[in-house]
């Protein structure tokens, strides 16, 4: 992987990304990455292997896995794992359903909100005290509340009121035992900042970022591509269109947009004509309310 220079603002960014990941590196046991094939957790993982070369990741990776991912999404994750020799832990929605943790929606219904259980059962199996995700304050309003550090107690539960100051960028990172915190050394970094990255340094990401031709369906206002998890409902007549993706998750509430941009330049000069958020136009399941994201992160999600 090369590590390419980069202009002033995103070296301060880069820096305290790397910061974040030595400090919490130096003071828990056991984190871990949660990694899904996104552009975020792709840029969050290559700044991790930059903190730490030239020795070897110190941390697992952790994939939250709906059953109902983008099949592109899959072979890139084993590719990354496999080029880069990492240690991947792999929480299964479908097995939680199996042991009949949570329920199963139905062969066509989301399992994103799923995801919570199996992702506090792979922590908790795991003796993870702290995991870092990918989540950046721009993407809404509920992740704007969140700091750099967030606490989570033994229920895995957020209290949004009962975090820590970070003045200075000082991070406590203690815990109590059955605690646990969620890093998240993106939390600065905007959608335009994560996509310059991208271009600067030649960051690989599936191919479904980029321009495409798919078939889809047109629903909710979204299109959605058509598939084993979502196939087209009564009336819904499928057509070919050329999308990308703006973010990637469960097939059954991610939407694609119409797009010709073919590389991250082009995707940038495509986002800075637009004033939707990436999940605003594209995930189903949190356009349609402005609390759905807090609550499930109260639940312990992401």
């Amino acid at each position: 992987m090369r590590f390419a220079p980069v202009n002033r603002l995103a070296r301060a960014l880069e820096a305290h990304s790397i910061y974040v990941f030595r400090e919490v590196a130096a003071e828990v046991d056991r984190p871990v990455l949660l990694f899904s094939g996104g552009k975020d957790s792709v840029v969050m993982l290559h700044l991790a292997l930059k903190a730490f070369a030239p020795g070897k990741l110190p941390f697992p990776i952790m994939h939250v896995d709906t059953g109902h991912n983008f099949p592109e999404v899959i072979e890139f994750r084993d590719r990354v794992v496999a080029e880069l020799g990492l240690d991947l832990v792999v929480a299964s929605v479908q097995q939680a359903i199996d042991h009949g943790l949570v329920a199963d929606p139905g062969a066509n219904g989301s399992r994103n909100r799923l995801q919570t259980t199996a992702l506090l059962e792979a922590i908790a199996d795991n003796k993870f005290a702290a995991a870092f995700g990918g989540a950046r304050r721009d993407e809404d309003k509920a992740r704007a509340k969140e700091r750099v550090l967030s606490f989570r107690d033994s229920f895995g539960q957020w209290d949004p009121r009962n975090q820590r100051p970070e003045l200075w960028q000082i991070y406590n990172a203690r815990i109590k035992t059955g605690e646990h915190l969620r890093a998240f050394p993106l939390s600065d970094w905007t959608e335009l900042d994560i996509w310059h990255y991208i271009a600067d340094n030649g960051v690989d990401l599936p191919e479904m970022y980029y321009s495409h031709k798919r078939e889809v369906v047109e629903r909710d206002s979204m299109l959605l591509a058509t598939g084993e998890w979502t196939p087209p409902r009564n009336g819904e007549v499928p057509f070919f269109e050329t999308v990308r993706y703006r973010t990637v998750g469960d097939m059954t509430c991610t939407g694609a947009v119409r797009s010709y941009a073919a590389n991250a330049w082009d995707v940038i000069a495509e986002i800075e004509t637009t004033r939707i958020t990436e999940r605003g136009a594209t995930r189903a399941d949190d356009r349609f309310s402005e609390a759905a994201m807090e609550d499930r992160k109260r639940e312990g999600y992401f």
